[in-house]
């Protein structure tokens, strides 16, 4: 409806309600082609740059992480068009990474685009030295860990060095490979049988090559090789209280650090037989009372698919469990191995092996609590032998009673566990189908994009068998997985069950069933992100409160960049975009003097400039004009006001005036117009 505010005889205002009848809303302004993402280097320069399209002024602002306002300083700068802008950031640190949200306001609103920067740098160092197995007179496999923090980009490969020390003075560092793709490596030329060596590894990213690891042990080569002690018969074990561990083991590098304490490859000092030993913290008697726990639950454990506990040493100022030594390595670690065929025949191998191990605890009432990919290891680096280890968290089921934990690893603890449900031997059955699940292909079913959101969606048991990562996968595998991947855990199947399920037998050495490779490009992805997240800590406890937000990490929708989700100070930036757009009536374009038929029509049209939209007042010798059929107003989105007179007569002719106003100020022009006969 056509709106008039009327302001005495024959005078007509355009309000701003009159405009919008005339033409529609100004539009948002609209990005073009912009930017996703930016990965620069650290001490390198990023440049973050948007083109949009918008009609009359903008006004806009950079916001960092929906929380800081980007302003300009000794390593920002920020430039700003009528149709784009850029932010530039020099010798890029760690701290800039994360979203970078450009608001530009207009007449339409404010509109936004958010660009990801991305700050890679080197990684830091093999977390652990390499350490040797498998030493002959000319060869070895030497084995490390890989980075705490990969420098925000995933680890391509690493270096292996050595070091001579047999000669009058240690060589320099030679480079044995530079382009190892895993975590071992196997030493077959190169190396003198009578020589001495120190190794040591760096990992690469796309940023680099980080600093070197520390140094192995001195390697012997004029040996048969450490003996590694291999369990023949079981013993009963009986903690020496007397001794410290040292007394009677060499202790050499480090091989795992946890919750409990560290892991150190030791070896005895008579015999030289090669075992790890696991050093407890015991600092206040809850901690000397799991250590001494789990000593004691190993002792009673004999299976050749766990890791067998040799002895335990338990004096007032350590606690130390002695295990046999296995040098193969994690299982996914083994099956990404470039060398390494991986099949599902192969995984219908891995997953019996641990099934029977499993078998053989819950037999006896203890549940793990703790299976991951990580407690799967390979009993040496040739063969398709595993064993199952760490038991930290395992406990004993005692008839009527109920036991509730609170801990476990995210990505595969049992809904019940995240609910702090009563446990039982089912819980471990949805940790093995969530490896298996892993193991066919390559990704986990319920990694979200926090702690909080995998937990939500374990609890809510959501999953689903990705069509293009189980192409080629049979039938009777995704029944065994839907098996053990159940909600209810009195339906879940048992070790038992699980054993007899036809997929275990689909692949026996009667059955000569053709099989494809499986990719391994989404298991290796897994494997980074699983490293980069143990950065700080391996292991998650698992909070109330966790288990109170998982309804809302689950059921709300994702949370884009905008003006309802930002921080305060952004919240204020964002704002304030509209006030800079403020300006005084100003005329672009004024009118100009005209002369014309009479009996013509005229148009008499001038550009006008200012925010809020300025009212319009046309006025003739002084007089306001009223609209009527021979007399038409016409202002558009772009500011242009038009007066048209149909038909002039001589008595038209003399002096328009086209007057603008806002809070701000005025302004006007004018133009004569002759009418001639």
């Amino acid at each position: 409806m056509l709106m008039l505010l009327r302001l005495g005889h024959n005078q007509c205002v355009l309000t701003r309600e009159m405009r919008l009848s005339f033409c529609s809303p100004g539009a948002l302004a609209e990005f073009l082609d912009p930017q996703q993402q930016v990965v620069v280097g650290v001490g390198g320069t990023a440049r973050l740059h948007c083109r949009f399209s918008s009609s009359g002024p903008v006004a806009s602002c950079w916001i960092h992480d929906r929380e800081k306002v980007v302003l300009e300083g000794l390593r920002v700068c920020v430039t700003n068009t009528s149709s784009s802008s850029t932010l530039v950031l020099s010798d890029v640190l760690p701290v800039d990474v994360g979203s970078y949200s450009l608001f530009v306001c207009n007449r339409g609103g404010t509109a936004h685009w958010t660009i990801s920067l991305r700050v890679i740098d080197r990684p830091d160092p093999p977390a652990s030295c390499p350490f040797v197995s498998q030493l002959t007179p000319t060869s070895l496999v030497l084995s490390w860990s890989g980075p705490c923090f990969d420098g925000g980009s995933a680890i391509t490969g690493y270096v292996v060095e050595f070091q001579r020390l047999d000669q009058s003075e240690p060589s320099d560092w030679t480079e044995l490979a530079n382009q190892c793709l895993n975590t071992s490596y196997r030493v077959c030329s190169g190396l003198d049988p009578q020589g001495r060596y120190h190794f040591r590894v760096r990992a690469y990213n796309a940023a680099g090559v980080s600093d070197p690891s520390e140094e192995s042990d001195c390697i012997k080569m004029n040996t048969t090789g450490e003996p590694q002690w291999e369990v023949t018969s079981y013993v009963e074990v009986v903690p020496d209280t007397t001794h410290k561990a040292r007394d009677h083991y060499h202790v050499h590098e480090k091989l795992g650090v946890g919750k409990f304490g560290e892991v150190y490859r030791m070896s005895h000092k008579q015999t030289g037989w090669v075992c790890a030993g696991k050093f407890y913290r015991d600092r206040v008697s809850r901690e000397k009372t799991a250590a001494r726990q789990e000593i004691k639950l190993m002792k009673g454990l004999h299976h050749p698919k766990l890791v067998q506990c040799l002895a335990a040493y338990d004096t007032q100022s350590e606690i130390v469990m002695i295990l046999e030594y296995i040098a193969g390595g994690e299982l996914f670690e083994r099956i990404v191995d470039e060398n390494f065929e991986h099949t599902e025949p192969n995984s219908v191998n891995y997953m019996r092996q641990i099934l029977e191990g499993i078998q053989y605890i819950h037999s006896k009432r203890i549940v793990h609590l703790d299976l991951k990919p990580e407690n799967i290891v390979c009993v040496n680096s040739a063969g398709t032998l595993i064993k199952i280890i760490d038991f930290g968290l395992a406990s004993k089921l005692e008839p009527g009673k109920h036991l509730m934990v609170l801990h476990g690893t995210p990505e595969f603890v049992a809904p019940e566990v995240v609910n702090y449900e009563p446990v039982d031997l089912a819980t471990d059955m949805w940790s093995i189908g969530v490896i298996c699940y892993i193991l066919l292909s390559g990704e986990s079913p319920f990694q979200g994009n926090s702690d909080a959101e995998t937990l939500a969606l374990v609890t809510a048991a959501q999953w689903e068998f990705n069509p293009e990562s189980f192409d080629g996968i049979t039938n009777e595998a995704k029944d065994f997985i839907s098996g053990l991947l159940r909600e209810d855990k009195r339906t879940r199947l048992s070790c038992e069950k699980a054993l007899a399920h036809p997929w275990i037998a689909l692949f026996d050495d009667s059955n000569s069933r053709s099989t494809k490779s499986l990719n391994k490009d989404k298991m290796r992805r897994f494997l980074a992100r699983r490293k980069w997240k143990k950065t700080g800590k391996a292991l998650l406890a698992l909070k109330r409160m966790v288990r109170c937000s998982k309804s809302d990490a689950l059921h709300s929708p994702s949370i884009s960049v905008d003006a309802n989700a930002l921080g305060k100070e952004a919240e204020q930036a964002v704002a304030s975009l509209e006030k800079q757009l403020w300006s005084e009536p100003r005329f672009h374009r004024a009118l100009h003097d005209l002369t014309e038929s009479c009996g013509a029509t005229v148009h008499l049209a001038c550009t006008i400039q200012g925010y809020p939209d300025p009212e319009v007042v046309w006025l003739f010798d002084e007089a306001p004009l009223e609209k009527t059929r021979r007399v038409q107003m016409h202002y558009d989105k772009n500011g242009t006001c038009t007066l048209t007179l149909a038909q002039v007569q001589p008595g038209d002719s003399g002096i328009y005036k086209c007057c603008a106003s806002n809070s701000l100020g005025q302004a006007r022009c004018s133009a004569r117009l002759t009418v001639q006969l």
